[in-house]
């Protein structure tokens, strides 16, 4: 994942921590700068001391005193080496306007400014739209996508369509396996496009969601994962019902109303489950949690809601 380094400015408001407020607003006079909203102050040897929002330099005006009276820690800081995805959300968890860069001996080096840091969310948000589509390569070839030629673009969608393609097969397998079932009730096999629909669906709106929000969200991964459940749940209960009702409406057939109703609820929870844990175990290891969205979440979730109905459908209608 690519660094910070090739976003980080110099041209930033810093002053030293002995300046006082009116050589501050003296020297920031008919300069042009990123982020002036905050002031980065130092001292002799350029080590970061702190921050002044440039508000409270200009109430200061006319006062005795020097920075020193008004410099704040700064609330977080980065290096050179971080990644860029993390950086920008930790700007907007500490909602600052510019992060400050230094060293490893705490040295300012300048920081990201918000076009920067605007930059860098569109090309990660970039990123994860050709991830969840399942183009393989970097966000710069993504880009590129639509222009390249046909050989080029196959090799970078290839690779996670064949991943879809052994699931299909292996979903196919599935259905197979339970060949006797639906012999004996022929109208199971009405509403497998329904349920492996709605697992997809409300799987892919988890994945979406857990992608940029596993980065920004503060809270652990218990609390969001009952989160999920419960919401996977509640839309599952709702198709259920709608769905169960349609059934009894034009078939008539309370057994095939249960199978599918029960099928639907579990295949919900399953799917937000499966949605949000997969982004979570690949951002553990390093890896750009849009990765496991699109054809491998797809797949989890084709196979275990057909599981799913299979079974229920054995268990209730025999």
């Amino acid at each position: 994942m690519p660094d910070i380094r090739r976003h980080i400015t110099r041209d930033v408001p810093v002053a030293r921590v002995s300046d006082s407020p009116d050589a501050v607003i003296a020297a920031l006079r008919g300069t042009r700068h990123h982020g002036v909203g905050t002031v980065f102050v130092v001292d002799g040897g350029e080590m970061l001391l702190g921050q002044v929002r440039l508000a409270d330099i200009f109430a200061a005006a006319g006062t005795e005193g020097t920075l020193a009276q008004f410099v704040q820690a700064a609330p977080v800081t980065v290096h050179p080496d971080t990644d860029q995805e993390d950086a920008a959300s930790l700007a907007i968890r500490e909602d600052l306007i510019s992060l400050p860069v230094v060293d490893d001996n705490g040295r300012f080096l300048g920081a990201l400014p918000p076009h920067a840091l605007m930059q860098v969310l569109r090309e990660e948000h970039v990123e994860d739209l050709h991830r969840l589509a399942g183009i393989w390569r970097s966000a710069e070839d993504a880009r590129r996508a639509l222009t390249q030629p046909p050989t080029l673009r196959l090799r970078h969608r290839l690779p996670w369509l064949l991943i879809g393609l052994a699931g299909s097969l292996l979903a196919t397998r599935v259905v197979a396996g339970f060949e006797a079932t639906l012999s004996q009730h022929v109208t199971l096999a009405f509403f497998i496009p329904l349920i492996v629909y709605l697992a997809d669906a409300v799987g892919t709106q988890t994945e979406a969601i857990a992608v940029r929000g596993l980065s920004l969200s503060p809270g652990g991964l218990g609390r969001l994962l009952l989160g999920e459940i419960g919401t996977g749940a509640l839309i599952g209960l709702c198709l259920a019902l709608l769905a169960a009702g349609f059934e009894r409406v034009v078939f008539g057939q309370p057994g095939l109303a249960t199978v599918l109703g029960v099928s639907i609820l579990a295949a919900c929870t399953i799917a937000t489950t499966i949605g949000l844990l997969l982004p979570w175990a690949f951002s553990r290891v390093g890896w750009d949690p849009a990765l496991a969205s699109g054809p491998i979440a797809t797949v989890l979730q084709d196979v275990l809601s057909l599981l799913i109905y299979f079974f229920i459908a054995a268990a209730v209608l025999g």
